[in-house]
């Protein structure tokens, strides 16, 4: 409370003059109450509404999505065999082990079941949850067990339900992230609207939804917000452990969910590593997050009962190597520019050194060769050298590991998004640029520049999702199946930055037209219009969409599954293709010989072995493979042995040629050092019936598409 008295020895138009600023002073007092109530009511409603905003748009993308797979596929019509056909290649392999845990007799028969499962590949006893990111599978079948819902609702129903429920966390967590980082509910709302009008390019949930990224980017989502929130200045101490719990809880749950964690996670701990090197993160909030990380992912590993791929991940090795040189190097932030210069260079190398000897040396004691061929797949694909590697050259050739078609950026363009994220993508970077720069020359630790009369900041969470930006902008660039990690984040980076008042300041000063009022008009105004514009074009598009009904029709498959179910023993083993096998395992319940879940050094040779199918071998060198796996009936596909989709020296037939070292068929080049081979394609040559074949395989099916041989057991 300010005190005024009136002074002694004074003239009377003195204390006047001083009556009335005392007067003026005890009604600003009583002013202020009025105006904090005022802004703290204000700062409640915008809360709510913006809270409410929030969680009404993350379940109507979920309806929506719902509504879209339902009016595809006529779910609720279509008999049960066609819905699990529905979740094609892995898709289906997932399903099915929850399919294996409701049908299981009791709860530890069905955990038994999974750790000792000897049907998914055969002569080979292998557990599931060492192996397979299953858990969320198992969850959920105990959820329906223990629930009072199997009268209300299918199995399938839960399960899918449950995925699209995740959506709405997923578009949620996308949509505070935006309004932690401008200030403003709008901006989320814009990330959200983006989100669904670039559909195409955001997710694909809609026809892939037991796909473990569907279960994983919703809690790396989470992650995000909790970590921009997280890197906020002068956090409380209570709010600054719930939001380190909330950090662990969602990497945690990320790396339970997906196979890839490990690589996502890379990416971030690069991204703490830049920005901490740089000085524009609290090197404190950094370890913090190191910490979390390897303790999140350690905890995992000691689930799937020590999967030695975790353990020999890139990112534990660089975790340490990063901690390990911090302490190495402790006046890493002090001196002049060129001196910070060689130290930062030089502690780039240590870390690079360090992780790569100790990613080797763990990798030699446990002689893990699981992963093996990403980066087989990784050296080809930039450039360092040609490879003849099976797998790696199974990745290259598909169209989602190619580079991100330019086509996607037209759509991304279409609704304005593109546009807006390169917008804020430039003018953050020259923000971060002067910040960096400004670090470097001087030891004060200060996230600002001056420049002329002007003083550039960027706020550490706002570094935090710059770098997070580009480095996934890269990958997706490279690696298309990756961009779903990008354009999501695209959303919410570009609205943040229309919505940022931060960002329209650093603009208006730098072209001189800077004004508060501007600001506030430009930060609303803009974004306004984008949403009407969004509305205008894509409403009548997106009701068009959801008026559209198709149905699901696959009658040749859904033939091949009824004759396994009803013709054959259920202990009989499969062989084939990856991607037809997981569905016969979750439409029938046979044995496998191989299956699409590929991060297994074993199952990847067992997989060329039984794709000789396709090669030019002989019909007894098939069958031996073939009966080396325990196989009873193989199954051969016409669109695998007369492939047209791919390009030639990319159709699997291809691939299987150059690796058994022959000439490709069809016209076009092939290499030098490549031979004729002795035997004609042994997909071709088994229809005609030859008795070199028949003596091996005896067809007892066949329809358009499939063709499926007996294999004799006395050869």
């Amino acid at each position: 409370m300010i005190s005024i008295r009136q002074r002694k020895g004074i003239q009377t138009t003195e204390v006047s003059e001083d009556y009335v600023a005392q007067e003026e002073n005890v009604k600003l007092e009583n002013k202020l109450p009025s105006s904090c109530t005022n802004r703290r009511l204000w700062t409640i409603l915008s809360f709510t509404i913006g809270g409410t905003v929030a969680l009404c748009t993350g379940l109507l993308t979920s309806v929506y999505l719902a509504t879209l797979h339902e009016n595809d596929l006529w779910f609720s019509n279509i008999k049960e065999v066609e819905r699990e056909i529905s979740f094609r290649t892995e898709c289906g392999l997932y399903y099915s082990y929850y399919k294996q845990m409701l049908q299981a007799p009791t709860l530890m028969q069905g955990f038994h079941g999974l750790i000792y499962d000897n049907k998914t590949e055969s002569m080979r006893t292998i557990n599931l949850l060492q192996r397979m990111n299953i858990y969320q599978e198992v969850f959920l079948s105990i959820l329906y067990r223990v629930l009072p819902i199997q009268k209300y609702i299918e199995p399938v129903y839960f399960y899918i339900y449950t995925l699209f429920g995740l959506q709405a966390i997923y578009v949620t967590a996308l949509y505070i992230t935006s309004w932690l980082l401008s200030g403003t509910w709008l901006s989320g709302l814009l990330a959200a609207f983006w989100y669904v009008t670039n559909r195409i390019d955001t997710t694909r949930v809609e026809f892939t939804i037991p796909l473990r990224e569907n279960w994983a980017l919703p809690f790396f989502a989470i992650q995000i917000a909790a970590i921009t929130y997280f890197l906020r200045p002068n956090l409380q101490p209570l709010s600054q452990r719930l939001t380190l719990l909330a950090i662990f809880l969602s990497t945690f749950l990320f790396s339970l969910t997906w196979q890839f964690n490990q690589f996502m996670m890379l990416m971030q701990a690069l991204v703490l590593f830049i920005l901490d090197s740089l000085d524009m993160l609290p090197a404190v909030k950094v370890t913090w997050l190191y910490g979390i990380q390897l303790t999140g992912l350690l905890l995992v590993c000691i689930l799937q009962f020590f999967n030695s791929m975790i353990l020999g991940s890139l990112l534990i090795s660089f975790n340490l190597s990063v901690l390990i040189a911090r302490k190495l190097q402790k006046n890493l932030k002090t001196g002049s520019f060129l001196n910070r210069l060689g130290k930062l260079l030089l502690h780039l190398f240590v870390v690079l050194c360090l992780t790569l000897f100790l990613n080797n040396i763990i990798k030699k004691i446990l002689n893990l060769k699981s992963d093996e061929h990403i980066f087989k797949f990784l050296k080809a694909k930039f450039g360092f050298g040609a490879t003849r590697d099976f797998d790696a050259n199974l990745y290259l050739c598909e169209e989602a590991f190619g580079l991100l078609p330019f086509n996607t950026f037209e759509r991304l363009s279409d609704t304005l998004l593109f546009y807006a994220y390169i917008f804020v993508l430039s003018i953050t970077v020259i923000a971060a640029l002067a910040v960096a720069l400004r670090n470097l020359s001087d030891s004060t630790n200060q996230s600002t520049y001056k420049m002329g009369e002007y003083t550039i900041g960027l706020k550490p969470e706002t570094a935090y999702n710059l770098i997070h930006t580009i480095l996934f902008g890269f990958l997706a660039l490279s690696t298309m199946r990756m961009k779903y990690l990008w354009t999501s984040h695209m959303c919410v980076f570009a609205s943040f930055g229309l919505c940022s008042p931060e960002i329209w300041e650093l603009l208006l000063k730098l072209i001189h037209l800077y004004n508060p009022k501007r600001i506030c008009i430009m930060r609303y105004s803009i974004p306004i219009l984008i949403l009407l514009y969004l509305c205008y074009k894509f409403w009548p598009g997106m009701m068009d969409e959801l008026s559209e009904l198709r149905e699901f029709y696959d009658p040749d498959t859904v033939e091949l599954m009824n004759w396994i179910n009803s013709k054959t023993p259920r202990k009989a083993v499969f062989a084939g293709s990856m991607q037809l096998l997981a569905g016969v395992k979750l439409c029938t319940g046979r044995t496998l010989t191989n299956h699409p879940h590929y991060e297994d050094n074993s199952l990847r040779e067992r997989t060329k072995a039984v794709y000789q199918i396709y090669a030019k071998r002989a019909p007894e060198e098939v069958h031996a493979l073939l009966r080396s796996f325990g196989t009873d009936y193989v199954i051969l596909e016409d669109s695998i042995c007369y492939e047209r989709r791919h390009r030639r020296g990319c159709r699997l037939r291809d691939l299987l040629d150059i690796a058994n070292g022959h000439m490709m068929d069809g016209p076009g080049k092939n290499d030098p050092d490549l031979k004729l081979a002795g035997h004609p394609r042994f997909c071709e040559e088994i229809k005609r019936n030859l008795p070199p074949y028949t003596a091996y395989f005896t067809r007892v099916f066949q329809n358009k598409t499939f063709h499926v041989y007996k294999l004799s057991r006395n050869k």
